[in-house]
């Protein structure tokens, strides 16, 4: 009798495996769909460890950064991760914080910053503008600095509009919230000298010299570095300008990152 041997069914090709494991959520009243929800105030946030980011360069960013939880899409899923829900566009819309619509949303999960053998770091002390806070991040990795600090008072980090200003460079760096009086004694210790930028009774960029450990503090909008800190600082900065007395402190903060790099 002649063998027939019984038909093997092909294996699936890795967008058809993607396609079997996807998991789908059609209703607005899902539970995940009100926890992801819920990441937009501060309070669900801070509850869950877990933050949104939107668009494909924030996930990417995330992905390489190992933080990337879940993958929302409601189109097609350019990205080899295992962990992805479709859902509808009605909960697309629901989930995004964009005004623009968007068809890929990451949750994701915060990691413990750690640091090491620091000689460039910025301490924001009361800035307010998450844009502000977003771009003075992503300033901070661009010139190789490698801490950012934050006072309780300065906004926060995880807030959609910091995120995107950071371009992704929040997942890149450590960045550490706390009492700027202790961070400043601890990093004194450590050999850093602590610098205040201030138009009052102040060195300019050129008669600070750029060498050793230096830890910069920038200020609130308004208001400008604390009185407090400014008392405790080794040196006081300003830039020099002409016409005018004061700078957005991203654009503050971008010039004096600049001029202190490392000496490489």
């Amino acid at each position: 009798m002649r063998y027939t041997p019984t038909p093997v069914k092909p294996p699936l090709m890795k967008k058809e495996q993607k396609m079997n494991k996807i998991e789908s959520i059609t209703s607005l009243q899902n539970a995940r769909v009100k926890k992801w929800t819920s990441l937009h105030t501060k309070k669900g946030r801070d509850e869950t460890g877990l933050f949104l980011v939107e668009g494909e360069h924030l996930i990417s960013e995330a992905l390489k950064a190992g933080i990337l939880e879940t993958l929302i899409i409601d189109e097609e899923n350019p990205f080899d991760f295992d962990n992805v829900i479709q859902v509808t566009p009605e909960i697309m819309k629901k989930v995004s914080q964009n005004v623009s619509a968007v068809h890929l949303i990451g949750v994701c999960q915060r990691k413990e910053p750690t640091v090491s053998d620091m000689s460039r770091v910025i301490l924001l002390d009361g800035v307010q503008d998450p844009g502000n806070v977003g771009t003075m991040i992503r300033t901070a990795v661009s010139f190789g600095f490698d801490t950012v600090y934050c006072s309780p008072d300065t906004c926060d980090l995880y807030n959609d509009k910091a995120i995107r200003s950071t371009q992704g460079a929040l997942f890149h760096i450590p960045v550490i919230r706390g009492n700027l009086a202790d961070l400043i004694a601890q990093l004194r210790n450590d050999g850093f000298r602590i610098i205040a930028t201030t138009l009052e009774h102040s060195k300019t960029m050129s008669e600070i010299e750029n060498k050793g450990k230096l830890a910069f503090v920038f200020g609130n909008e308004g208001s400008g570095v604390s009185k407090a800190i400014q008392q405790d600082a080794d040196e006081r900065l300003r830039i020099e300008m002409e016409g005018f007395e004061s700078l957005n402190v991203a654009v503050a903060a971008g010039i004096v990152m600049y001029h202190y790099q490392r000496n490489l």
